[in-house]
């Protein structure tokens, strides 16, 4: 079989940004004098978008206007706060480094802001390791379309995430799909949406994808 292309999520995937995405929606949570949650909490708040994100932290029946305050203050907020805890995982520049020294394509998808996204591939990553790189934003691409621009069918692609979102989206792709079990979501989260594979750390998960020739 062709070796793999990859597609990572970004948050709880390649990076632990909990921290600053955690202190960060509970300053904008204070500015609206709503309760603030610990961060632990926010591993489940997180991954489907930043409004998604505003409406699960605000208390329930808050209206649309104020979500969308709160979108516009976290943004200007992060901006300020986006690196203060946040870093690859062990083991994870290491594993990029092996997969591109083999010639295995690679892209980032995230439901970060696409703006965002862009911002912490360039910080955490060397240039040119992802030479496409997608977040959220009006008529972002698809998986199928990443795997059009990287020149690979579906099943040559290898979606890598840690919740379920991202197993849904690789599967929806007919792409095979890999677990993370280091990321915020749970493994059960991960095994219930049929990952096709679950990995324990990052060197699990390059031996993988280099099994295949």
């Amino acid at each position: 079989m062709t070796r793999l292309s990859l597609i990572f999520d970004l948050d709880g995937t390649l990076l632990d940004t909990l921290v600053d995405l955690a202190e960060t929606c509970n300053e904008v949570l204070l500015n609206h004098h709503f309760p603030t949650h610990p961060t632990t909490a926010y591993k489940t708040f997180v991954g489907d978008g930043l409004q998604m994100l505003m409406k699960r932290i605000t208390p329930v029946g808050t209206n649309d206007a104020v979500i969308q305050q709160c979108c516009s203050s976290f943004t200007n907020l992060y901006s300020l706060n986006w690196k203060r805890n946040s870093c690859p995982y062990e083991g994870i520049n290491d594993m990029l480094s092996a997969l591109k020294k083999h010639g295995v394509r690679l892209a980032v998808l995230s439901n970060k802001p696409h703006d965002f996204t862009k911002l912490f591939v360039d910080e955490f990553f060397p240039h040119g390791q992802f030479p496409i790189v997608y977040g959220q934003r009006d008529g972002f691409p698809f998986a199928l379309e990443i795997a059009a621009q990287l020149d690979a069918r579906p099943q040559e692609m290898l979606f890598v995430g840690d919740s379920g979102v991202d197993i849904q989206t690789g599967k929806a792709a007919k792409m095979l799909t890999a677990g993370v079990a280091w990321g915020f979501r749970s493994v059960e989260e991960l095994t219930e949406n049929n990952a096709d594979i679950l990995v324990n750390n990052p060197l699990e998960l390059q031996q993988y994808v280099l099994s295949f020739t």
